[in-house]
């Protein structure tokens, strides 16, 4: 199983977010510049966060956008079910399946998705935004880089 990118890009925003010790607002610009990802895909986004409540965005000049909840209000599982759209993992329907009805694999892999999701439940965006990640988020919005012989377990 692998997250969409549109999980993932969510995911990188609101854990950039999370930093407070900041005076002006963040933009899409500059997340998309520390990321080095596209502004487009950021945008499309950015407006789904927005839409869900889970960030605040501000037009204009002196705008941008900030978490709208504190971190520890986030819920992981909660976050991706809704990024992923919460399908299932086989859709026996679309190509039909042969086997529809006669297989047991479909149920597993919904059991499967099932216990990931109630254990992703059990973190908040805090959880995830802690210790050296913490550390690795403050240092972006400091300078935009990362010294990864800080962290030597990162990439």
């Amino acid at each position: 199983m692998q997250l969409t990118h549109f999980t993932d890009l969510g995911l990188r925003v609101l854990m950039y977010l999370s930093h407070k010790d900041r005076q002006e607002p963040v933009t899409i610009s500059e997340i998309a510049s520390k990321f080095s990802i596209s502004r487009n895909h950021l945008v499309k986004v950015v407006h789904f966060l927005a839409q869900k409540g889970w960030i605040i965005t501000t037009r204009g000049k002196g705008g941008g956008m900030a978490l709208a909840q504190d971190v520890k209000s986030y819920r992981l599982g909660s976050i991706i079910r809704t990024l992923e759209g919460g399908d299932a993992l086989i859709d026996c329907a679309a190509p039909p399946c042969v086997l529809r009805g006669n297989c047991q694999l479909k149920s597993l892999l919904d059991e499967a998705l099932r216990v990931f999701y109630t254990t992703l439940d059990q973190y908040t965006l805090q959880d995830a935004v802690g210790g050296q990640t913490q550390e690795a988020i403050i240092m972006l919005h400091q300078s935009g880089f990362i010294d990864s012989a800080k962290f030597k377990h990162l990439p």
